[in-house]
């Protein structure tokens, strides 16, 4: 006979914060302008320091009271909405402790070229903290990058030099340790159609539309925080491209070629997996090209709590 002496207290821990991250992407697609994530990546050690002292208070009440009846752990409730009310508070009410603490919010913009300085391929790596970034190919140059930021974020840094007839392009940007109001920071990259390129990325929260059909890719490593990440990699390919793309929170849309073969392996911690124009083969996705053409793109895409779409082209 089952022992009911001591149940299982309720947690409301999940589901709440579920809601939390439910309700900040339907803000998000509302007002692209609002930007919650820079936020929760600076403040989300409060969710453990809340939901901490409410599991102290929850083992105080069952040390003083220890047959009462286990229902919903309280102490743990509220230190999770005590979070959810400090965020909300951060959110909305920060432009004006942002005018206080002197971050303005007027838009600067630079652009930048990189010459080709004999480079005969390029690797690139881009630390972006959030964001929204564009990348494309239409430069005759190894790199065309425009940048629109406001007073939460530094200029970007380009740096860029060639050894052994390699190009290394580096940009990364500081951002004030504490963001408030809607932030704005856009990175729009044009790389050289005919200059083979190696590209990491490493984006803590934003948005990524990433345009690879006309640049020669090889290699791409893209891990993004938080956000939505739009990657195009059809387009003709004359060597194999491995692409390894890693997200946390949020959803990835890869579009891929239908003549050029495809082996994918995608997996997602809580969301799913969609696919389109793909079978299924034990742990990996493939496409009707696989095996027949001369070139191969070998993809890996790992998901956190969200969507991941392979959308093979028509």
């Amino acid at each position: 006979m089952p022992d009911d002496s001591n149940p299982r207290r309720v947690s409301l821990v999940l589901p709440i914060i579920l809601i939390t991250i439910g309700i900040l992407f339907l803000v998000r697609n509302w007002h692209p302008a609002f930007e919650p994530w820079s936020i929760l990546l600076d403040y989300w050690p409060l969710i453990l320091i809340f939901i901490g002292l409410g599991k102290i208070y929850d083992n105080f009440q069952r040390s003083r009271n220890p047959g009462a009846v286990a229902g919903i752990s309280v102490g743990s409730t509220i230190g999770i909405l005590a979070f959810v009310v400090v965020l909300v508070l951060l959110l909305w009410h920060g432009r004006g402790m942002a005018r206080r603490r002197g971050f303005s919010s007027a838009v600067s913009h630079t652009s930048q070229t990189v010459d080709l300085q004999g480079a005969k391929s390029a690797r690139a790596k881009l630390e972006m903290g959030a964001g929204e970034l564009t990348v494309g190919a239409d430069s005759a140059h190894a790199l065309d990058a425009d940048f629109r930021f406001n007073g939460s974020y530094d200029e970007p840094r380009v740096d860029y030099h060639v050894s052994d007839g390699v190009g290394q392009i580096d940009i990364a940007q500081d951002s004030h340790t504490v963001h408030f109001g809607n932030s704005r920071n856009e990175w729009n990259l044009r790389f050289g159609k005919a200059l083979p390129l190696e590209l990491r990325v490493e984006m803590g929260a934003g948005q990524g539309n990433l345009d690879f059909r006309d640049i020669p890719l090889t290699r791409l490593d893209l891990h993004l925080g938080a956000g939505q990440v739009d990657v195009d990699l059809t387009g003709d390919r004359r060597t194999d491209l491995t692409a390894d793309i890693e997200g946390g929170v949020g959803q990835a849309n890869i579009r891929l070629p239908k003549k050029i073969g495809v082996i994918a392996q995608a997996s997602g911690g809580i969301g799913s997996i969609r696919t389109s124009g793909l079978k299924q083969e034990g742990g990996s996705y493939t496409n009707e090209a696989y095996g027949k053409s001369p070139t191969t793109i070998h993809l890996k895409v790992t998901g956190g709590i969200g969507e991941i779409v392979l959308n093979q082209e028509p």
